[in-house]
């Protein structure tokens, strides 16, 4: 008799997943589902479904070969029922387990399904607490208990003591917490990043890609050149090629942005810590490492430490605390569509064509890319949150719920209303020229407010600052700017809203018209 059936799903593909703890390789069944029912709410970006695929596949194989038992239900199964909870009961149905295990999902969605289960199975189903992270989600809502803001700086300091990481007894190594003023350089034109490591698809992962381009072909974004790493060898070679060639410089240059430049000096191992490739800890003790024998400076290490030990953490823990309610928010009454240029790159901005091109491409942007680039356009252009959500869950390898929510919602949209960020990032076109190449030769000009040449950033800014001067004219960091709009010519303001409309109707009359033009996306990906 099976003792246990144990679901190990898409994004937790480690061997220290709380669901495997206390494996008996002789009683117990590890269970993996590659199921249409992921892919019906958002058509994900196509190297991202075989991303998933490849390295789930390849978790499987390791495992088999470890000696444990392992049932594969792959998506082109005929008997496949294309759900979570109907393949689960089937899986249930073959083995007659006494109990089945999972891991607690990265989904509110998934997890009350999950707490249907057992109703449904007519078996014990335990949903275990995911232990890859350094903060549980009760550490959390502790953390967050009583207090009237949920500032990350304070959680990341509290994170910081309780893991003993880049400390000096019970001070901060350096003396300060934080070193974001020292990591905000423009890339110089002499300086030349290394690239970040390929990896060469191997057979399971050419198998993959045959049946993603047959099956998914019609969704977002290219397939092939196709390299990320898919097993955890590649991505601590990922994470190693990270710390030794390009940490060093990270800290300087985390917020710049260039021209034919997709990565510059980042780690790109989001995706492999956020599918469970790569461990949280081990990429932290990595680069406190570099820092402890000199390799890497304090502030490149602390920027890198801050983005998983504090950012990451806490974005899930907020996702947590605040769902279901925090998915629908919309504290600025945000209401249109996102614009069609997001899709197709079809835009004389250069900065949010080249975003765009570059997440088409590789499924990746760095987080300057995303917050102040289509992050900051979709919060001028008042897109509503749930468009841009969608958006940014399809395109990116990287992105699931928990950590695509809260970043999208509460930093770049100010959704929440200030549950997370203490302002919105809202920015004009001056940012983009002071961090990036992407203004020349773009036929816009930064230095225009007005007029043919103007940025639509700039008339865009001035634009939402007036629109939603009721909302935000309490917020004592938006006081300075609202005095400076109080002291701009009048005549000026007005010329820079007019532009503002006449640019957002335009646009949005050019999406409708791309949206009736568009074929019904195919829908069916993996679990």
């Amino acid at each position: 008799m099976i003792r246990t059936l144990r679901l190990v799903l898409g994004d937790q593909l480690s061997p220290s997943v709380s669901s495997l703890d206390g494996i008996d390789p002789e009683r117990d069944v590890v269970l993996f589902l590659e199921v249409a029912e992921e892919g019906t709410y958002v058509p994900h970006h196509k190297k991202k479904i075989a991303l998933i695929l490849s390295a789930m596949r390849h978790f499987a194989a390791d495992l088999e070969s470890d000696g444990y038992r392992v049932d594969y239900v792959k998506l082109d199964d005929p008997d496949n029922r294309g759900s979570f909870t109907e393949e689960v009961a089937r899986a249930v149905e073959r083995h007659k387990p006494a109990r089945v295990a999972v891991t607690e999902p990265g989904e509110y969605r998934v997890l009350q399904a999950m707490r249907g289960w057992e109703a449904r199975l007519g078996v014990p189903v335990e949903i275990l607490d995911d232990s890859r992270f350094f903060a549980s989600v009760r550490d959390f809502a502790d953390w967050a208990e009583g207090r009237k803001q949920l500032r990350l700086e304070y959680f990341y300091r509290e994170m910081r003591k309780r893991h003993r990481i880049l400390m000096d007894g019970a001070d901060p190594v350096g003396g300060q917490w934080n070193f974001d003023q020292d990591n905000r350089k423009r890339l110089p034109d002499e300086v030349f990043p290394p690239k970040s490591p390929a990896f060469a698809p191997d057979v399971i992962t050419e198998e993959v890609l045959a049946l993603v381009e047959e099956r998914f072909g019609d969704h977002f974004g290219d397939l092939r050149p196709f390299d990320f790493a898919v097993t955890r060898a590649g991505a601590r070679a990922a994470l190693d090629d990270f710390v030794e060639k390009r940490l060093p410089r990270f800290g300087d240059y985390q917020d710049a942005m260039a021209r034919g430049e997709d990565t510059l000096f980042h780690s790109v191992i989001s995706i492999y810590l956020n599918i469970g490739l790569l461990d949280p800890k081990e990429a932290c003790s990595a680069a406190e490492a570099a820092y402890r024998s000199g390799h890497a400076p304090l502030n490149a290490v602390e920027g890198f430490v801050r983005q998983i030990l504090g950012w990451r953490e806490y974005v899930r823990g907020l996702y947590w605390l605040k769902m279901p309610v925090y998915r629908y928010m919309n504290h600025l009454e945000a209401s249109r569509p996102l614009p069609a240029f997001y899709w197709t790159g079809e835009t004389d901005m250069a900065c949010l064509g080249a975003a765009v091109d570059q997440t088409r491409r590789t499924a990746y942007a760095h987080h300057i890319q995303r917050l102040m680039v289509t992050g900051v356009f979709a919060l001028l252009a008042d897109v509503h949150p749930d468009a841009v959500n969608e958006w940014y869950l399809v395109v990116y390898a990287d992105a699931f719920e928990w950590v695509e929510l809260p970043n999208v919602t509460g930093m770049a949209l100010f959704a929440d209303g200030g549950i997370m960020a203490s302002k919105p990032y809202a920015a004009s076109g001056k940012y983009i020229d002071r961090m990036s190449d992407y203004c020349k030769g773009c036929r816009y000009d930064p230095k225009h407010a007005t007029g043919p040449k103007a940025c639509p950033y700039n008339f865009l800014y001035w634009d939402f600052l007036a629109r939603q001067r009721e909302r935000l004219k309490g917020n004592p960091r938006l006081g300075m700017i609202y005095r400076t709009l109080d002291r701009m010519d009048p005549g000026k303001v007005a010329a820079m809203r007019d532009q503002a409309q006449i640019f957002l109707d335009d646009l949005e009359k050019e999406t409708r018209q791309w949206q009736s033009d568009q074929a019904p996306r195919k829908s069916g990906t993996f679990g």
